[in-house]
């Protein structure tokens, strides 16, 4: 799993980037980077090979993207290997990629120039980001940051991991190349999923986490010192309302329960029981637009804790009635995966 990602948004003057020029601006026009053919089928899940040598293990292959139609996709323009603040390539990490909640767009570092691009998989056209946005900072490597999609796929955060986190990250605007500085000390939750919301959570002095809501610009818009039941507890996901926060609770037992926390008012709803086999594990959770929810469950292994399986199921926030909606086997003898929103 992609560890957290360490941010710190305030309202923060925000940079416009120069524009996509020559080579870049036509690729993002015409999807002329090379893949496989074009498909209208979203992603179930992006997942890179391991491989071994004795005992030695290290990411392999290509970057290959599973297709709701059951096609198995290969990004062949995308970086497998992270490269080092000094530009060298480090065989022992993987670059990162992240595929956006509608399972429509991927982004990911290209392999030929090192820059930043997000592919729509439906058209296969590709936006490629400027390098100011693609080139780490000085100390950085491509290993030391993440990337996150809004839904839609028109924003996406980078994140940086420095060790005195004074690295300010960054929430860009896909279509239009807008950049807001992020001062680097909270925790990006993700997006809600209109885009408009981003959820970041960071520790206070007093040992209890703060959420707070931030819209497309870095202005923050809502915050809150938040219950232990909403900070302990994951999955959970922001609604477009930027204050309706559903979290999602493992109890004991083994049995899952829902609350919906309200930042605006600081208030937390009864608990109400997910009605899902026990066997299933919570691991992704959206809103939908009529106010219900998508949860994504995986299904691992006894013996060796790896995932097997996905199950997509329809939430109802009242009630806790699922219904399924997708499954998928996931493969054995991944370096790393990930859903749609991760």
């Amino acid at each position: 799993m992609r560890k957290p990602a360490i941010l710190a948004l305030s309202a923060a003057a925000t940079m416009a980037l120069t524009p996509l020029a020559g080579a870049a601006q036509a690729e993002a026009r015409t999807g002329a980077v090379s893949a496989t053919a074009s498909s209208a089928s979203p992603v179930r899940y992006a997942w890179l090979k391991s491989c071994h040598k004795k005992d030695d293990y290290f990411p392999c292959g290509s970057w290959h993207l599973l297709l709701r139609d059951g096609r198995d996709s290969v990004l062949k323009d995308a970086a497998v290997f992270s490269r080092t603040a000094k530009g060298k390539i480090d065989k022992q990490s993987h670059a990162p990629v992240s595929v956006s909640g509608d399972g429509r767009h991927v982004s990911y570092f290209r392999q030929k120039d090192g820059l930043l691009a997000v592919r729509d998989v439906t058209t296969n056209k590709v936006r490629v980001l400027p390098r100011a946005v693609s080139k780490p900072p000085k100390g950085l490597g491509t290993g030391d940051l993440a990337t996150t999609l809004s839904r839609d796929g028109g924003l996406l955060t980078v994140d940086y991991y420095d060790e005195d986190d004074k690295v300010p990250s960054l929430l860009v605007n896909v279509r239009t190349g807008k950049v807001s500085k992020i001062p680097a000390k909270v925790t990006v939750l993700g997006f809600s999923p209109d885009g408009k919301h981003l959820l970041v959570t960071q520790g206070t002095a007093e040992n209890t986490s703060r959420f707070s809501v931030y819209d497309q610009d870095g202005r923050q818009t809502d915050t809150q010192v938040v219950p232990q039941v909403v900070a302990n507890n994951s999955p959970m996901a922001l609604a477009d309302d930027g204050a309706s926060v559903a979290v999602l609770i493992t109890t004991t037992s083994g049995r899952q329960r829902l609350r919906v926390y309200d930042l605006s008012n600081d208030t937390v709803g009864e608990a109400v029981d997910v009605r899902v086999p026990k066997k299933e594990s919570a691991r992704r959770l959206e809103w939908t637009p009529d106010g219900g929810l998508t949860l994504w469950e995986t299904l691992d292994s006894a013996k060796t804790g790896e995932t097997t399986g996905v199950v997509v199921r329809g939430l109802d926030a009242g009630t806790g009635a699922t219904t399924k909606l997708d499954s998928f086997r996931v493969k054995s003898s991944l370096w790393t995966w990930w859903l749609p929103g991760e």
